[in-house]
């Protein structure tokens, strides 16, 4: 795929993940695809959940199920760099959203997704740690 295709994949992987479709977040992984968070990541942390995803149904439960019961209002997202080379898709963005404790979160993110014929299969995401952990802990 072009490199303008893979950026559109991503983008438009970005409108599934923001639909909290299910079937509609499924099919834009692979079947073998991970999505790779740091360890000990704020979010995970606080929802109880693994730093490393493992599938589209894993993910999607995340995106779908998961995420919602921390980040519950005004959730943001607005993408300040979009980079393509080969498969790989560099993409930092900022993050705002309203926390389940009312509490403001404001981070700023860098994905690497790595396509397969167009579909992901592998996020790997980095975020400030210490800022994500005062923001949601406090």
């Amino acid at each position: 795929m072009t490199p303008e295709q893979n950026k559109r994949a991503v983008t438009d992987a970005w409108k599934a993940f923001a639909s909290r479709d299910r079937q509609r977040i499924e099919a834009v992984f692979t079947d073998d695809a991970e999505w790779l968070a740091p360890k000990g990541n704020a979010t995970a942390v606080a929802l109880g959940v693994p730093d490393h995803m493992i599938g589209p149904v894993a993910i999607a439960r995340f995106l779908v199920d998961d995420f919602p019961r921390l980040f519950v209002a005004d959730v943001a997202v607005s993408f300040s760099h979009l980079h393509c080379d080969g498969d790989t898709v560099i993409l930092e963005e900022r993050m705002q959203a309203t926390l389940a404790g009312g509490r403001h979160y404001d981070n700023d993110y860098c994905f690497v997704f790595e396509l397969r014929e167009g579909r992901i299969a592998r996020v790997r995401e980095y975020m400030d740690t210490r800022k994500g952990h005062a923001a949601i802990f406090g």
